[in-house]
């Protein structure tokens, strides 16, 4: 019951982002497998042994969205990630309680990369319709697990994508709200965030099917979109030199 309490104040509160996570217990923030479902043991296994293996430049963190560069945008993902020595660590479904859990089961064991992007959170708030705060609060967790094993990383930290055709639609704007609380995650320095989002949309802010067929996830136009926004961010992280516009 006192859980419950506070976690009705905490929806009064909306600029709480730190709000003691393990104390309310929100299931944003509390580390969770899906080990039962065959695909995702099975890649968790796989990235495990990757990361055991060799150590990776650049890591990749997310959901489907980030998983889709090994299907939709293989050939773009090469352009721009493949000679960074990138790792994929998208989990199609995956929410942050599952990203959080992953990382401490073995898939950043030993790893030193140089810049780590996240794209991460939609959903939390599209399946649960999670308040922002909640996905917020496990967006910092996973920061904070991320800064305490691999500290001399940066982290690109990416506004959530839209979704949803219009402005107004209820998913694009708890996304939209979300997004406004991980910027507040963001230093500038070690913890960088970026917003890419108007790339994506046309000049009216609606989503256009061209890009994201299903209103959610990018087709390989939208990865290029994607990768070419990133880019000049990403390159001065990581340290090296933007890979030209193809």
């Amino acid at each position: 019951m006192e859980n419950v309490q506070k976690m009705k104040i905490l929806a009064l509160i909306p600029s709480v982002v730190c709000i003691a996570a393990e104390a309310i217990d929100l299931p944003a923030t509390r580390p969770a497998d899906r080990l039962k479902e065959e695909w995702w043991r099975t890649r968790h296994e796989a990235r495990v042994a990757e990361a055991r293996a060799r150590n990776h430049d650049l890591i990749f963190i997310g959901d489907s969205i980030t998983q889709g560069w090994e299907t939709k945008a293989k050939s773009v993902w090469e352009t721009y990630y493949g000679h960074r020595h990138a790792f994929n660590l998208g989990f199609s479904g995956d929410r942050t309680e599952h990203v959080l859990w992953r990382l401490d089961h073995g898939e950043i064991e030993g790893q030193t990369p140089k810049l780590v992007v996240i794209m991460l959170g939609t959903n939390n708030t599209g399946h649960r319709k999670d308040p922002p705060e909640h996905t917020a609060e496990g967006i910092r967790l996973i920061l904070e697990r991320l800064r305490n094993r691999m500290p001399e990383a940066k982290v690109l930290l990416l506004a959530v994508f839209p979704r949803e055709e219009r402005p107004d639609g209820e998913l694009r704007r708890l996304n939209d709200r979300l997004n406004e609380l991980l910027q507040s995650l963001a230093d500038g320095q070690r913890v960088v965030f970026l917003d890419i989002n108007r790339e994506l949309l046309q000049p009216d802010g609606t989503l256009s099917r061209d890009i994201m067929p299903d209103l959610l996830h990018p087709n390989e136009q939208g990865y290029r979109i994607w990768a070419r926004a990133m880019e000049p961010t990403l390159a001065r992280l990581f340290g090296d030199t933007p890979v030209p516009t193809p």
